[in-house]
């Protein structure tokens, strides 16, 4: 295990031509080295900000590749999830620093990470002398509306995030699909790229209207030992945050904008939460964006930030808050953490097994010999998998799928049934959940303790009024009635006042 902050990149892409057009080649900030650059805050002060790296507008793609995501390649095939994920305006290169121009239709130098993740990842595992056999799968989702949307099968439109101990957050239901060799790869990519949601703004013809998450799983056996390890590399593309009259949003594209704002802002605030001292609460669950990236930014995978930069001074506000967030993403601390999975070694792990000539050098064992088929540990557990489903059944009479399915995570967080995915219970996460509910409701609770005393000192400063109101007539009653008659005094003073001080007039 070890500890380390998030890795942080700066990238400002070329002026556009609708930029060039109106600010006359005027940019934002001033470059110092690799690292450092000079930036104009709104007081118009000069600040230098310093990050791991700064790739200018003359940086490859491959410079990016290299220095930001080789190094989680490595380690999801040595066993480490790993994290990238690209943050910034609407427009300011995201999903072109992740996918190129085109996932299939490139040169090469405009090749952007995930084609380059691919590659590197299959070079990893055929170049390594320890490594026997190994399988590649790929999952491709996207949050759009806040509902997790399979791109892979369109079918499936709102996934359910679930926890368990063995494999952490996961998406439940996303396909997974075996992924050969690279180019087997990018023809998926490009089929689920095309089921994306994108729209046109004034700021970007193809805009992301959502977040996007391409996710490729490693499994390897080796020769060193009888375990099975297991990497995953996470890639995400972020939908860009948005100003609205710079946009020009409406209508259903008005309303993406916001749900893409708001979770952006849920992220925000976790990292604020993470990067606070003694932080009580960290609000993952705020949104499905934060929820499914909970490990990556606060367990144990090792994590990477591209904040995408428009160079133009027309959007330096926005460019400075995208910097701000890379300033503070950079405290966060995250251990790595390496999690073997244990098999015996008569079911060590095979990849795919069809005709020898259809498969890619490499794919099959580099020993050649026949294999039989992985199987995961599982608890020998008959009457736990058959009182869970029967459990399962009845709720399913009277409660929706949804429903069941949120019950279900819950029965497996604490601990109720098992999971049937998983080796032991997911007790440290139950204890967590049940730990932060608890500060929910008591912050809850205190929220609607201090309403209470508002409404309640409101309506006691309405008495208070009230009561000097009719102290005063009452005074002034009595005044009246050393001086004049008793007649006098209650044409005087209305009958009603008179009723509310105790007198009661013919």
């Amino acid at each position: 295990m070890s500890n380390s902050n998030v890795t942080v990149c700066v990238r400002f892409r070329p002026l556009s031509h609708k930029e060039r057009k109106g600010n006359d080649d005027k940019v934002c900030f001033k470059k110092l080295d690799s690292e450092s650059f000079v930036f104009k805050d709104e007081r118009d002060e000069d600040v230098i900000f310093s990050f791991d790296k700064v790739f200018y507008d003359d940086s490859e793609q491959s410079d990016v590749y290299n220095f930001l995501a080789m190094p989680i390649v490595t380690d999801a095939v040595n066993g480490i999830n790993g994290t990238i994920i690209t943050y910034g305006q609407t427009g300011a290169g995201k999903t072109y620093s992740m996918e190129g121009p085109s996932i299939l239709h490139c040169n090469e130098l405009k090749t952007g990470l995930v084609q380059r993740v691919v590659n590197g990842l299959f070079e990893c595992l055929r170049t390594s002398a320890n490594i026997t056999t190994w399988t590649v799968k790929l999952s491709m989702v996207e949050i759009y509306l806040e509902k997790v949307r399979d791109l892979l099968d369109l079918s499936k439109d709102n996934l359910q995030i679930k926890e368990s101990k063995s494999q952490g957050i996961f998406i439940s239901g996303a396909t997974e699909i075996s992924i050969m060799n690279g180019s087997d790869a990018l023809e998926r990519l490009s089929e689920g790229i095309a089921n994306r949601a994108v729209g046109e703004t004034q700021m970007n013809l193809a805009s992301s209207r959502s977040h996007c998450l391409y996710i490729f799983s490693v499994q390897h056996g080796s020769t060193t030992d009888e375990r099975v390890r297991a990497g995953k590399i996470i890639l995400v593309d972020l939908a860009g945050s948005e100003k609205v009259e710079k946009t020009g949003a409406e209508g259903r594209v008005l309303d993406e904008a916001k749900m893409i704002n708001k979770s952006l802002s849920a992220l925000g605030n976790v990292i604020n939460a993470l990067t606070t001292a003694k932080p009580n609460h960290v609000p993952y669950r705020d949104s499905k964006l934060t929820r499914i990236l909970q490990d990556s930014l606060g367990g144990s995978s090792r994590a990477a930030l591209l904040c995408c930069c428009s160079p133009s001074s027309s959007n330096s506000p926005e460019s400075l808050s995208t910097i701000r967030f890379g300033t503070r993403t950079k405290l966060i601390k995250i251990l790595h953490k390496l999690i073997p999975t244990e098999v015996d070694s008569a079911k060590k792990h095979t990849p795919y097994c069809g005709d020898q000539d259809d498969l890619p050098d490499g794919t099959l064992s580099k020993a050649g010999s026949s294999q039989s088929e992985a199987s995961d540990p599982s608890l020998d557990s008959g009457d736990h998998d058959g009182l869970r489903e029967r459990l399962l059944s009845k709720l399913r009479l009277s409660l929706k799928e949804e429903e069941v399915d949120l019950l279900e995570e819950l029965f497996v967080q604490e601990g109720i049934i098992f999971d049937p995915n998983t080796m032991v219970l997911d007790i440290d996460s139950a204890c967590h959940d049940a730990a932060s509910r608890q500060i929910i409701s008591l912050v809850q609770a205190v929220e609607e303790l201090t309403e209470t005393v508002q409404e309640l000192t409101d309506e006691n400063e309405t008495l208070k009024h009230q009561l000097e109101v009719v102290q005063e007539i009452a005074a002034r009653a009595q005044c009246a009635a050393t001086d004049r008659s008793g007649g006098l005094l209650f044409g005087f003073v209305p009958a009603a006042v008179l009723r509310l001080i105790g007198f009661m007039p013919d």
